[in-house]
């Protein structure tokens, strides 16, 4: 009798070690999933080195549209709040011909005249219809002046929508355009160093130099539309 109390209590032990266990395991995914946040809203955004939105840029209707004037630029837009290790989503299209980008990091300050002096760029380009000579370094989803997207690219004709990705988690950077990885790179590295210091952003002593600050979007003279911009912080 006594032999099968000690075996049922070790069997009670070990079920209970076996819950702890899978306690430890099995965390809830809720608690541990970043949170998406959206950044459609008038409010979280205003122009760069200014307090409100410059008059070229429209945020209405799920949409936040740049009205591109190829003579006369309205200014790049900024988030108000800034991040440092992200995932960001979106989807984009852009006129015929038209150029615009997406950034990130982006330091504001009176000393600079819009956020690529500063914030690495996501490229966004008709690069079918660009009218100008085009290196691979400037076509839509590289690192602008740093890296070229990979064979995986496929972009979608002028006046369609594109989704993109940049996630960027302590260093670790990665360009995503619909649903390929076409960019990977690690900003901490003696590559990157090497690349910022031969090419254009070595006349450039701010760009690239803080691993937090603003998303921004820019306005390059073309027409270009957004929607769907998410954050969630990592």
């Amino acid at each position: 009798m006594n032999g099968k109390l000690i075996f049922f209590g070790l069997a009670l032990i070990l079920l209970g070690c076996k819950e702890q266990q899978k306690d430890k395991v099995s965390p809830d995914p809720e608690e541990k999933e970043p949170q998406w946040i959206s950044l459609m809203d008038a409010s979280q955004w205003r122009g760069y080195n200014m307090d409100s939105l410059p008059e070229k840029w429209v945020v209405k209707d799920s949409l936040i549209t740049c009205f591109g004037d190829a003579e006369a630029e309205g200014g790049d837009i900024i988030s108000k709040e800034t991040y440092d290790n992200f995932e960001l989503s979106l989807e984009w299209k852009i006129s015929e011909a038209g150029n615009s980008g997406i950034f990130y990091h982006v330091v504001e300050d009176t000393l600079y005249g819009s956020a690529a002096s500063t914030g690495p760029e996501y490229q966004i380009l008709d690069d079918v219809g660009f009218p100008e000579p085009i290196e691979d370094w400037q076509k839509t989803g590289a690192n602008y002046a740093m890296h070229t997207a990979n064979a995986k690219k496929k972009l979608k004709a002028v006046g369609e929508w594109n989704s993109s990705r940049i996630i960027f988690d302590r260093g670790k950077v990665e360009h995503w355009l619909n649903g390929e990885k076409i960019v990977e790179f690690d900003k901490n590295s003696a590559d990157w160093d090497e690349r910022r210091e031969a090419g254009k952003w070595k006349d450039y002593p701010a760009y690239g130099k803080t691993n937090d600050g603003h998303f921004a979007l820019q306005d390059h003279g073309a027409g270009v539309w957004f929607r769907k911009i998410k954050v969630r912080r990592l």
